[in-house]
């Protein structure tokens, strides 16, 4: 196993302790779905005091890179035909993003049937000179990447893996759990609110990744319609 840069991760992890960082990632084939938006929210994001970008695409990374020099979580996102596995799921792709200018590249993390192994993935990211994110579901995945070399444990799959339904609230209990074994967790999964944001660092998360909720117009305003169309459901059958 290639060993991690030691001099490049302590620089990271001095960046991004106890920080916020954005995830810049439109709705798909949404009408903000296009590089010069993506690079405007990045930008945005940055003034308004992130700390780290995560940013989906080679072509999105290469943009956001070349405009600022905070640290980039990329990752490359693909539907494949005979795999679960949506996030990274190739060493081409490790290999593109690094060139893009990625810091950090995040890859799926989890027990599924998959195009390449983790532990290969891994490996890849380390060989590209990046530092490695593993995107998990459940502890024991990601207690046993971390053992191998992976800096960042993420939440980001915790509740998006199975046939149940997703919670309303983000995994706090498996962000306690990895941080009670010194894991570097980057907490992720319906950060919603500066005050879930919040708890996670209260609970120890190195940091907190939030998207929706700053960069999906779609669904902001969908959840301020829904709210307000209960509201008035709710007069309306009470008459």
């Amino acid at each position: 196993m290639t060993p991690v840069n030691k001099e490049k991760e302590e620089q990271l992890l001095a960046s991004l302790k106890h920080s916020l960082i954005v995830s810049c990632q439109p709705v798909d084939h949404g009408p903000m779905d296009k590089v010069e938006h993506i690079l405007a929210m990045a930008l945005a994001a940055v003034d308004g005091g992130a700390k780290g970008l995560r940013i989906e695409g080679v072509k999105n990374v290469n943009a956001v890179a070349k405009a600022t020099n905070m640290p980039i979580v990329g990752i490359v996102k693909r539907d494949l035909i005979d795999s679960p596995i949506r996030i990274t799921p190739f060493i081409d792709d490790v290999i593109d993003l690094a060139k893009a200018g990625a810091s950090i590249i995040a890859f799926d993390g989890t027990q599924r049937k998959r195009p390449v192994a983790m532990l290969a993935l891994l490996e890849a990211i380390h060989s590209s000179g990046c530092i490695a994110m593993a995107d998990c579901a459940d502890y024991e995945t990601g207690l046993m990447l971390a053992q191998h070399g992976c800096t960042f444990i993420g939440s980001t799959m915790s509740g998006y893996t199975d046939m149940y339904p997703t919670p309303d609230g983000p995994d706090y209990d498996l962000v306690t759990r990895w941080v009670s074994q010194g894991i570097h967790v980057i907490a992720e999964g319906r950060y919603h609110s500066p005050e879930r944001a919040a708890k996670a660092i209260e609970l120890g998360a190195f940091s907190v990744t939030v998207g929706s909720a700053i960069t999906r117009v779609e669904h902001i305003t969908q959840w301020f319609a829904a709210s307000i169309a209960n509201v008035v459901l709710s007069k309306e059958v009470s008459i």
